[in-house]
């Protein structure tokens, strides 16, 4: 009975392990229970800091972001800019390359479809003008991530100093480009590219005012889930993210696919760049790609790198993004006060990843399941 008695005083109050699995209802019970915990320690924050009612923010938040058709498609749009970033961030990253460019990726692609919509503007019908800066966002990406993929396959360069380098010199070129196209000449601005004419200029779909954002950064979402979950290719990059050296053993040309994969993850925020000037701001600056580049890093790790789940996660973000202005106008309040609601709902969010992944047990339960 004295051993008995040791023993049991020696174990700990709370033991915790690695859960097996766990059903997707009870994963995404754990999500809404700490969605609804966040909302009322944020109302409690709100009452504290501001003296409002907690209802009527949330209320106007969500009036910021989608209380007018205006609004709402706006809300679209720059949902489907950072999906898109995310989505091509995804492969990289499961792959176990830090790729922190993207920001640099999106000014590369950018500035190679404002070159083409000022230059070819003129002389190219519209169709014919978007396919061409289409393909030409999707190149200069493709280079941009392809450079420090190079360095890492053949020299094993840090990818996470080496692709944030390329991020500063993604900048002063776009500072170099700026100052030949400057409109009018001395603002140091591009202005709006081909404003009476329009050309270059992605059009609405219908009544859809952004349609064909979403038809193509859905497609590319689509195309993504598919290929890393079906094809050979998409298996690879798993396979070279577990392990290099299982990769290696398996015949994998580890070489091969960090510069395949990099490529594709550079190409696709190079698209990004090339909606944000054709179908969004029609103009570039070194503030185009606005930090979306980093903010798609919490997108897709939250999502655990599935494209879909990476929709909900982007629109809330954004959502939340369109309500602080919404928020600071209408009860005088600094941005940062829904800037704080957001980071306490994401904290709650990412703190029940834990809670998925793991299984918390108390003394007396274990004792119980004996």
């Amino acid at each position: 009975m004295t051993s008995e008695h040791s023993v049991s005083k020696k174990e700990p109050l709370v033991h915790i392990s690695k859960r097996d699995r766990i059903s997707f209802g009870k994963a995404w019970g754990i999500r809404i229970i700490a969605v609804l915990i966040s909302l009322v320690v944020c109302a409690l924050v709100i009452v504290a800091l501001t003296k409002l009612n907690p209802l009527e923010v949330y209320r106007s938040i969500a009036d910021g972001a989608v209380g007018t058709e205006r609004r709402l498609w706006v809300t679209i749009r720059d949902t489907m800019i950072l999906l898109c970033i995310a989505v091509g961030l995804t492969p990289a990253f499961k792959m176990r390359f830090w790729n922190i460019g993207a920001e640099g990726q999106i000014l590369a692609g950018a500035a190679a479809a404002a070159a083409v919509m000022i230059y070819g503007g003129d002389s190219m019908s519209n169709g014919v003008l978007l396919v061409v800066m289409f393909l030409a966002g999707l190149a200069a990406g493709l280079v941009w991530g392809l450079i420090p993929a190079v360095f890492k396959a053949f020299l094993n360069t840090n990818e996470t100093l080496f692709t944030l380098m390329m991020n500063y010199v993604a900048m002063q070129i776009v500072t170099f480009c700026i100052v030949f196209w400057e409109n009018p000449e001395g603002s140091n601005t591009v202005g709006i590219i081909n404003a009476p004419t329009q050309a270059g200029w992605l059009p609405a779909l219908g009544e859809w005012t952004y349609g064909w954002n979403v038809i193509i950064i859905m497609a590319i979402t689509l195309l993504m889930y598919f290929y890393l979950k079906y094809s050979k290719q998409g298996y690879e990059i798993a396979v070279v993210g577990e392990s290099e050296n299982t990769a290696l053993y398996a015949g994998i040309s580890v070489k091969k696919v960090i510069m395949r994969t990099m490529a594709i993850s550079g190409a696709i925020c190079g698209i990004a760049g090339f909606v944000l000037v054709s179908g969004a701001s029609h103009t570039i600056s070194t503030s185009t790609a606005g930090g979306r580049g980093f903010t798609a890093i919490i997108v897709a790790w939250m999502s655990k790198f599935n494209t879909f789940a990476m929709i909900l996660v982007s629109f809330f973000l954004v959502f939340m993004e369109k309500g602080a202005i919404q928020i600071a106008s209408q009860f005088n309040l600094n941005e940062n006060a829904s800037e704080v609601i957001t980071g306490i709902i994401l904290f709650f969010l990412i703190g029940c990843e834990f809670f998925i992944n793991y299984k918390v047990e108390f003394r007396k339960n274990r004792k119980e399941a004996k």
